[in-house]
């Protein structure tokens, strides 16, 4: 995907200051159009990585989680909760890596209305390549070094704590 022409001036600022001229200072609305804006930046880098494996960067998490389970393999709700994504959109993208060969499904045994997804031999395969190649471009974070990269996880844990990701230690 070709980059677009850089433009001579940051448009999230000038929007924060023509914003602060109309309606009054009002630094979240900055902060998180810099953020939706740096989300689709890494969205776009991480694809562009993961796609020659046949995948989106949703579908290498739900690989990673079942390659971290202990048995390659976790309920198809399991998968949802840790992922943080609406049922609907586990089954997606566990139905595109079964199409792909990366992943199997079972009845669960011990849930008789629940599926276990697990993980192939292909699917460790290409989870471990894609995982090389997403490192070795830092997932998109190379302009941040290591301690900014921790910076930039605890400037937005509250905010995941807030919407109810998890419990605060």
């Amino acid at each position: 995907m070709p980059k677009p022409l850089s433009l001579s001036f940051d448009p999230i600022a000038r929007a924060d200051e023509l914003w602060r001229q109309r309606w009054g200072a009002v630094p979240s609305m900055a902060a998180i159009t810099s953020v939706m804006r740096a989300q689709q930046i890494l969205l776009a880098e991480l694809d562009a990585v993961v796609k020659p494996y046949g995948l989106t960067f949703a579908r290498y998490e739900a690989l990673v989680l079942l390659t971290f389970s202990k048995s390659g393999e976790l309920p198809m709700s399991k998968i949802g909760e840790r992922l943080m994504v609406h049922p609907t959109s586990v089954t997606n993208t566990v139905d595109r890596l079964v199409r792909s060969g990366l992943v199997a499904k079972r009845p669960n045994p011990n849930d008789g209305r629940g599926t276990l997804a697990t993980i192939t031999d292909k699917g460790r395969e290409v989870v471990e390549a894609a995982t090389r190649e997403l490192m070795a471009m830092d997932f998109g974070l190379s302009a941040y070094d290591a301690e900014e990269c921790g910076e930039i996880f605890a400037m937005l844990r509250p905010l995941r704590v807030a919407a109810g990701d998890f419990k605060e230690d």
